[in-house]
């Protein structure tokens, strides 16, 4: 406890004196004061962890002090002194906030006992709120499924930027992934061991934003009962995941803005920054850019998140991830729903590989559970799929081995990009993800043997 500064306020000398000394030789650093001016002139120019007053003094009464101090450190337990007769007024004094009241004469062995139990609670209620937000929003370490080159891009940027503390910006369609891609940067790094608090911008009404991210004091409106820290202190050391960023409302941007410069949040009803260090992980569907030229989003804003840009392209784009999201999925689910699935049939695994999946990777996942449950540990049949009557993309026929599949799916893709960019290897290559030299390992590999026959594949 010798960390812990005590603020002590009486103006009887002999029992401050003998308080005091018993307070030092428990290892806390001691404010001793006889009058409450005094004690409020330290308040002020001294962080303090709890306050012990005598409710009658002079200059200033103990009441008085005890309001400054709700004010000046909220979080400071307060242990009021009080005369037999004067019970009354101590519970009046709970009623600001004090926590505990001791009748004089006291007993010195009751105070240490009382002090120290309201500081251990207070610790421990600060590793509680840090735990429930960890238990609410972390999971283990998260294995990215995919071989197509977006995802290896995609991999390679992750470990560029896990031992970091960059802010990131990911961008992408619905249901493609994000949280996904923003957990896998948290536990791939420094941050592995660290809180991961995930917030959904879009969910915060407009007049709470700022009383969530930021926290808020006891009393800073209707309702603020307690003190609360928001998501960035939940966050502090770790990483904060703030999806659906474009949702956020214009003026809430500015505060957010502030709080990434200035690493640092106030809470609501509060004056005082309290210091944050986070890695901000900020997701989105919407375009950014578009938003700014709308005057719906900050452009300042903007490049305080997009230090690192990661995009996810929708699943109809990189049909070569199907296979290994399907294999993925069956494992969770077989484990999960306590199933023995072995797989699919052929023609449900060709039913699965020409559909459009405009619900991307999370209407794959719902897809695949859901197929778990109707083929009652039997190959999943395209019935078992209960696929809507929406139209399947290309109707051409698909090979139901992996590595065929596999091979086949990477010759359309390649060929499509070739033929979007008029047959430029180079242009190729950084739409796939890949280097230029990798392009051609690709090509000869693929037996695709120039641009303009792989554009005319496509």
């Amino acid at each position: 406890m010798n960390d812990k500064t005590i603020l002590l306020a009486d103006d009887e000398a002999t029992l401050r004196e003998n308080l005091a000394q018993v307070l030092c030789d428990e290892g806390f650093r001691v404010l001793a004061f006889g009058d409450g001016k005094q004690a409020l002139r330290a308040l002020k120019s001294n962080p303090i962890d709890a306050l012990i007053t005598d409710l009658r003094m002079p200059g200033m009464t103990g009441m008085d002090l005890i309001d400054q101090a709700v004010r000046l450190a909220p979080e400071a337990p307060i242990i009021v002194i009080t005369g037999f007769g004067e019970v009354e007024t101590a519970v009046e004094a709970m009623k600001k906030g004090v926590r505990d009241y001791i009748c004089k004469p006291l007993i010195l062995d009751e105070v240490i006992f009382k002090l120290k139990r309201l500081l251990a609670q207070d610790v421990l209620a600060k590793e509680n709120q840090v735990l429930r937000e960890r238990l609410r929003h972390t999971a283990g370490p998260v294995d990215l499924i995919g071989v197509s080159g977006a995802m290896r891009a995609i991999r390679e940027t992750i470990e560029r930027v896990a031992n970091t503390m960059s802010n990131v910006l990911i961008t992408g369609a619905s249901g493609t992934g994000k949280e996904v891609i923003a957990r896998a940067i948290h536990h791939a790094g420094i941050t592995a061991d660290k809180p991961f608090v995930a917030a959904n911008c879009g969910g915060l009404a407009d007049t709470l934003v700022e009383s969530e991210l930021f926290g808020y004091r006891k009393g800073a409106f209707t309702g603020a009962n307690n003190d609360r820290a928001g998501y960035f202190e939940a966050a502090d050391g770790g990483t904060l995941f703030l999806d659906e960023i474009a949702n956020l409302p214009y003026h809430s941007q500015a505060i957010l803005l502030r709080a990434i410069e200035q690493r640092a949040v106030t809470r609501v009803g509060d004056n005082r920054p309290r210091p944050v260090h986070i890695r901000l992980v900020a997701a989105t569907n919407r375009d950014l850019l578009k938003g700014i030229e709308d005057e719906e989003f900050r452009e300042d804003l903007y490049y305080r998140l997009n230090v690192i840009h990661i995009t996810i392209p929708p699943l109809h784009e990189r049909p070569e991830d199907i296979p290994p999201l399907i294999e993925h999925f069956l494992a969770k689910y077989n484990a999960e729903l306590n199933t023995r699935c072995p797989g699919f049939t052929p023609d449900a695994m060709e039913a699965v590989l020409r559909r459009p999946w405009r619900g991307n990777v999370r209407e794959l996942e719902n897809v695949v559970e859901r197929a778990l449950i109707f083929a009652d540990g039997e190959p999943v049949s395209v019935e078992d799929l209960c696929l809507s009557a929406a139209p399947l993309g290309e109707d051409r026929p698909v090979r139901m081995d992996l590595r065929g599949a596999t091979r086949e799916f990477e010759t359309r893709h390649v060929a499509r990009v070739l033929k979007t960019v008029n047959g430029n290897k180079a242009d190729a290559a950084r739409l796939l993800g890949i280097g230029l030299s990798s392009l051609y390992r690709k090509l000869d590999e693929l037996e695709i043997r120039n641009g303009a026959a792989a554009a005319s594949a496509g």
